[in-house]
């Protein structure tokens, strides 16, 4: 019977930890994904515009910017002759363009991220670095993918099989659960190391 007790008392605590961790993950998740739409809507003229959040905390017009910067320098790379058609518009030269809308900006991806570092274990700062070396990943994923797009639209070849959105989340997703995977083995190092020592 104390067995069959314990046994309970630990299928509980172990069930209760991951409730923990499915909570703590989907209300961030949630807070970040929700909250920068709620960005957005108020950084956009109309009925709720915040001209404080448009001016100072409107990041999501950063990150474009950032991503649009970084398509025109890569692909400059590769001397395609690009230029601004308009606020969230890159063109080639005598060519067509793409436009940057808010399902290029990978934020769901970008939200599953910092939603599964900030439930898991580690401390503040690790965490703070894990989730600032995952953004970056997205980031280059994210540009690489434009500036392919960039170039299949004007004429220099197709993208296989799917869309680029569908490529990009691919890709993205992938090297998320390889993060995951490091993540995790980090800790799994540091245990080894406090062993051996």
């Amino acid at each position: 019977q104390f067995i069959m007790k314990e046994k309970k008392t630990f299928n509980f605590i172990k069930n209760r930890t991951l409730w923990v961790y499915l909570i703590k993950f989907i209300g961030v998740f949630c807070i970040c994904y929700f909250g920068t739409l709620a960005v957005i809507g108020l950084a956009t003229p109309g009925k709720l515009y915040s001209s404080f959040i448009a001016e100072y905390l409107d990041y999501v017009n950063w990150l474009r910017t950032s991503l649009l910067y970084g398509t025109k320098w890569l692909t400059g790379i590769f001397h395609y002759d690009t230029y601004f058609a308009g606020p969230y518009v890159i063109s080639v030269k005598d060519g067509s363009g793409i436009r940057m809308v808010y399902s290029c900006l990978g934020i769901g991806v970008m939200s599953f991220w910092i939603a599964f570092v900030a439930a898991n274990k580690g401390s503040f700062w690790k965490k703070i670095k894990w989730i600032t070396g995952g953004w970056v990943v997205i980031w280059i994923i994210n540009v690489i993918r434009l500036s392919l797009v960039l170039a299949a639209t004007n004429g220099r070849w197709k993208i296989p099989l799917f869309d680029h959105h569908t490529w990009f989340n691919i890709v993205a997703y992938l090297m998320i659960f390889i993060l995951i995977w490091l993540y995790d083995r980090s800790f799994k190092n540091k245990k080894l190391k406090k062993i051996e020592n």
